[in-house]
Protein backbone atom coordinates (compact mmCIF):
# COMPACT_ATOMS: atom_id res chain seq x y z
CA UNK A 1 0.00 0.00 0.00
CA UNK A 2 2.94 2.34 -0.22
CA UNK A 3 2.01 5.73 -2.41
CA UNK A 4 -1.32 5.35 -1.43
CA UNK A 5 -3.25 8.71 -1.06
CA UNK A 6 -6.35 9.19 1.07
CA UNK A 7 -8.38 11.87 0.93
CA UNK A 8 -9.48 12.99 3.98
CA UNK A 9 -13.56 13.52 4.42
CA UNK A 10 -14.18 16.04 7.50
CA UNK A 11 -17.73 14.88 8.97
CA UNK A 12 -16.68 10.91 8.77
CA UNK A 13 -15.11 10.28 12.35
CA UNK A 14 -15.16 6.92 13.71
CA UNK A 15 -13.78 5.66 17.55
CA UNK A 16 -11.38 3.35 17.19
CA UNK A 17 -10.88 1.05 20.15
CA UNK A 18 -7.03 -0.68 20.74
CA UNK A 19 -7.06 -4.25 23.06
CA UNK A 20 -4.48 -6.09 24.23
CA UNK A 21 -1.08 -6.65 22.46
CA UNK A 22 -2.85 -4.17 19.94
CA UNK A 23 -3.06 -1.63 22.66
CA UNK A 24 0.51 -1.90 23.33
CA UNK A 25 1.69 -1.58 20.18
CA UNK A 26 -0.43 1.59 19.55
CA UNK A 27 0.35 2.96 23.04
CA UNK A 28 -2.71 4.02 23.19
CA UNK A 29 -6.36 2.61 23.80
CA UNK A 30 -8.57 4.24 21.76
CA UNK A 31 -8.39 7.38 19.02
CA UNK A 32 -10.83 9.23 16.53
CA UNK A 33 -9.91 9.27 12.92
CA UNK A 34 -11.39 10.87 10.27
CA UNK A 35 -12.29 8.68 7.73
CA UNK A 36 -11.02 8.87 3.62
CA UNK A 37 -13.68 9.03 1.41
CA UNK A 38 -12.25 6.14 -0.20
CA UNK A 39 -12.83 3.96 2.85
CA UNK A 40 -16.04 2.50 2.68
CA UNK A 41 -15.52 -0.73 4.80
CA UNK A 42 -13.62 -2.57 7.28
CA UNK A 43 -11.57 -4.41 4.96
CA UNK A 44 -10.78 -0.61 3.80
CA UNK A 45 -10.48 0.66 7.23
CA UNK A 46 -7.75 -2.25 7.19
CA UNK A 47 -5.42 -0.71 4.49
CA UNK A 48 -6.21 2.47 5.60
CA UNK A 49 -4.66 1.82 9.00
CA UNK A 50 -1.75 -0.31 8.09
CA UNK A 51 -0.68 2.28 5.33
CA UNK A 52 -1.05 4.85 7.96
CA UNK A 53 0.43 2.88 11.45
CA UNK A 54 3.51 1.38 10.89
CA UNK A 55 2.73 -0.17 14.49
CA UNK A 56 -0.09 -2.25 12.67
CA UNK A 57 1.69 -3.08 9.83
CA UNK A 58 1.49 -7.18 9.35
CA UNK A 59 -0.79 -7.97 12.26
CA UNK A 60 -4.54 -7.03 10.74
CA UNK A 61 -4.85 -10.31 9.09
CA UNK A 62 -5.56 -11.47 12.21
CA UNK A 63 -7.01 -9.45 13.85
CA UNK A 64 -11.03 -9.80 14.77
CA UNK A 65 -13.03 -6.02 14.08
CA UNK A 66 -15.79 -5.31 15.76
CA UNK A 67 -18.49 -2.34 14.93
CA UNK A 68 -20.71 -1.65 17.64
CA UNK A 69 -21.50 -4.69 19.78
CA UNK A 70 -20.69 -7.14 16.90
CA UNK A 71 -17.99 -8.73 15.17
CA UNK A 72 -17.71 -7.61 11.66
CA UNK A 73 -17.05 -9.42 8.75
CA UNK A 74 -14.65 -7.28 6.10
CA UNK A 75 -17.28 -5.93 3.80
CA UNK A 76 -19.09 -4.55 6.71
CA UNK A 77 -20.00 -0.70 5.93
CA UNK A 78 -18.65 2.06 7.88
CA UNK A 79 -20.61 4.63 9.36
CA UNK A 80 -19.72 8.56 10.54
CA UNK A 81 -20.02 7.55 14.58
CA UNK A 82 -19.03 3.84 14.75
CA UNK A 83 -17.82 2.58 17.37
CA UNK A 84 -14.74 -0.05 15.74
CA UNK A 85 -12.61 -1.90 18.00
CA UNK A 86 -9.94 -3.93 17.25
CA UNK A 87 -9.48 -7.50 18.89
CA UNK A 88 -5.80 -9.47 18.61
CA UNK A 89 -6.15 -13.61 18.62
CA UNK A 90 -6.30 -14.58 22.49
CA UNK A 91 -4.22 -17.53 23.77
CA UNK A 92 -4.68 -18.62 26.99
CA UNK A 93 -3.66 -21.89 29.55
Amino acid sequence: MLGTLYTLTPGRPIHLLYFAALRERMGIASEVIELPEDVRDVRDLARFLEATRPSLTGVLASVRFAVGDEFAELDRALEPGAVVALIPPVSGG
